[in-house]
């Protein structure tokens, strides 16, 4: 009796890689969300802004994981879940903020500013 044993090969990613991976992304993001509770954004605004930026970062073909990395930190005495963000990622949120704040208008006019100066 032959017995067929079919294989099919599958790239698995070992959890150990995965950390290294996200330990390094996460150095080269300077950035907190929470920061932006210091320039006048409520944490619902700022969860909604982090989620819409994470959504479109995926959406363009980017990886989130080399932008956007959960954390917790301490905000006025209390453990509070955060998000680190690269530049990129900080930008994006920025862009996604809530209408009406200042930081998030001043970011949006000084972004179509420069672009606008980039293709005269």
């Amino acid at each position: 009796m032959n017995n067929l044993i079919l294989y099919e090969p599958e790239l698995e990613s070992f959890e150990s890689i995965d950390n290294f991976m996200d330990g390094l992304f996460s150095m080269q993001m300077p950035y907190l969300a929470s920061g932006l509770l210091e320039k006048g954004l409520s944490p619902r605004e700022i969860v909604g802004a982090v989620r819409r930026a994470v959504n479109a970062c995926r959406v363009a073909g980017y990886n989130p994981r080399r932008h956007f990395y959960p954390v917790y930190t301490q905000y006025q005495g209390q453990l509070v879940r955060d998000c680190k963000l690269s530049a990129f990622g900080y930008g994006l949120v920025l862009l996604n903020g809530p209408d009406g704040s200042p930081i998030v208008a001043e970011f949006q006019a000084r972004l179509v500013k420069g672009f606008m100066e980039g293709i005269k």
